[in-house]
């Protein structure tokens, strides 16, 4: 029988507030912020001060619990977790985690359900930087006190790319409702996996590794840690109970301490803190109302709704801001369609919906053309210059054939670059694309005088050498020729002397 692994996630998540889980101090933790700018005596836990509990955090836990399908309880308390750590100015932690704010809940991942046990609510820590060459550490203060969801799930988890799904979409929903950035580069999402392993239904001894802070390391570390066990298992040595860290350069998990019991923590309720009624102080139903979708309803409605490529609907629902600006784009885009009775001729050629292909052109160049300008300028569609109306006028233009694809990827650039209005630039740069008159013949008549060779061979049957040539009338027109009309022309002139 070979060993089965047994894995339970626990994962921190930073709240968006304004202000900190327990004083009024900013909840700014951002690189360019000062050290300890964003604290005071509260958060610093200077003798005699009193926390005051954030109501806005607490109903982004909630909202949390709702989203995930868990039980919100009647009360939720906040207790004190004694244990000294440089980063804890305190001395203790206010957390609630022993009586939590959502019990509860599942997230699917492929055909299982992973279940979730809780999602409490507490502050967190300030943060260490240490130096290897003054051997000195330093301590920042802005992040202690700021609100902090940890969510511990069941032990469901099989292996490192089931946990790594699981974190995705975790993030994923909490983007979705706003309650946090989740941003795991920033340290806006932690991640910490028990593991242990077993031939048997008995659970083998537990390993805690932390400092997990991209999705894959959370993959590989647990493949890792499942490697490992077995290899100390087969020399019939026993595994520690221990915590251990991630070393990403080594690719391996490293023993930092025996692990901690829990009664190690001494908690005692907060007595400073009353018991947060939750039943009679919060507008359950309201917060419910606030989560108007999740990704798994995303996803569904754009396969009913738009009929989208899976590889389109799966960049739309990943990148929530995207899909809005989709969205928005559609709705102007189908404001048109509606108004102006007609498309261009040869855009439904071929037959289908002609709405349906407006929507598909869009989500295609959006997700493909617009998307790679986003990662090159290395920003997010939140700072685009293109506006939904000016890229719905573009493939407004596409669809009227005024543009053609060459020119369409020019005028993309520009709107991308400037902000521009399509519409004054595709006749400030003369991209407007040529489909009839004369003009269209003198682009094919110099193609033809530049390529005699091609001509002939187009003659004698090579069907390679006609689309040779439609491109050498494009290169000449600058993009501007129609090149389904300079296909059809080409061949009546050179099969017919037309």
């Amino acid at each position: 029988m070979d060993y089965i692994a047994t894995i339970g996630l626990e994962i921190h998540a930073e709240l968006k507030t304004k202000t900190k889980m327990f004083c009024a101090c900013k909840n700014e933790t951002e690189n360019e912020i000062s050290p300890n700018v964003n604290v005071c005596p509260i958060c610093m836990g200077h003798p005699g001060t009193l926390p005051v509990a954030n109501e806005e955090a607490m109903k982004k836990i909630i909202k949390v619990g709702f989203a995930l399908g868990s039980k919100i309880p009647d009360q939720a308390f906040f207790y004190r977790k004694n244990y000294f750590y440089p980063d804890l100015p305190k001395g203790y932690q206010i957390t609630s985690q022993d009586a939590p704010f959502a019990i509860g809940g599942q997230i699917q991942v492929g055909k299982k359900k992973i279940r979730i046990n809780h999602v409490h609510l507490e502050e967190d820590t300030g943060k260490l930087q240490h130096s290897s060459s003054s051997g000195s550490s330093l301590v920042n203060y802005n992040r202690a006190g700021v609100p902090l969801m940890e969510l511990v799930t069941e032990a469901d988890i099989s292996s490192g790319a089931e946990a790594k799904e699981f974190c995705q979409k975790l993030r994923l929903i909490l983007r979705y409702i706003d309650v946090s950035d989740a941003d795991m580069e920033k340290g806006q999402m932690r991640c910490e996996v028990n593991i242990s392993i077993s031939k048997s239904k008995d659970l083998g001894t537990k390993v805690e590794v932390k400092n997990l802070n991209s999705f894959k390391a959370v993959e590989r570390a647990i493949d890792y840690e499942i490697k490992r066990q077995k290899e100390v298992l087969d020399d019939d040595k026993k595994v520690i109970q221990e915590t251990r860290g991630w070393d990403e350069t080594k690719g391996k998990t490293i023993s930092q301490r025996k692990k901690e019991d829990a009664h190690d923590y001494r908690y005692l309720k907060d007595p400073d803190l009353p018991i947060v009624d939750i039943k009679n102080n919060f507008d359950l139903e309201n917060i419910k109302a606030d989560i108007i979708e999740l990704p798994e309803q995303r996803e569904a409605r754009y396969k009913k709704e738009y009929n989208l490529r899976a590889e389109n609907i799966s960049v739309l629902v990943q990148n929530k801001e995207l899909g809005d600006y989709f969205e928005q784009t559609i709705s102007e885009l189908k404001a048109w369609l509606k108004t102006s009775g007609h498309v261009h001729r040869s855009f439904n050629e071929g037959g289908g919906d002609e709405h349906e292909k407006a929507i598909k052109l869009t989500a295609n160049y959006i997700v493909s053309e617009l998307r790679k300008m986003l990662v090159a300028g290395k920003i997010n569609i939140e700072k685009c210059k293109i506006t939904p109306e000016n890229f719905a006028e573009l493939i407004k233009m596409i669809i009227k054939k005024e543009v053609s694809s060459s020119g369409a990827q020019e005028l993309l650039k520009e709107m991308y670059e400037t902000g521009g209005d399509p519409s004054q630039i595709v006749e400030a740069k003369d991209l407007k694309q040529v489909s009839g008159g004369g003009e269209i013949e003198k682009f094919i008549d110099e193609a033809i005088k530049n390529n005699p060779q091609s001509v002939e061979d187009y003659k004698n049957g090579k069907e390679n050498a006609l689309q040779f040539l439609v491109g050498q009338t494009m290169k000449v027109s600058k993009g501007k020729a129609n090149p389904q009309e300079v296909r059809k022309r080409l061949e009546v002139k050179i099969k017919h002397g037309g």
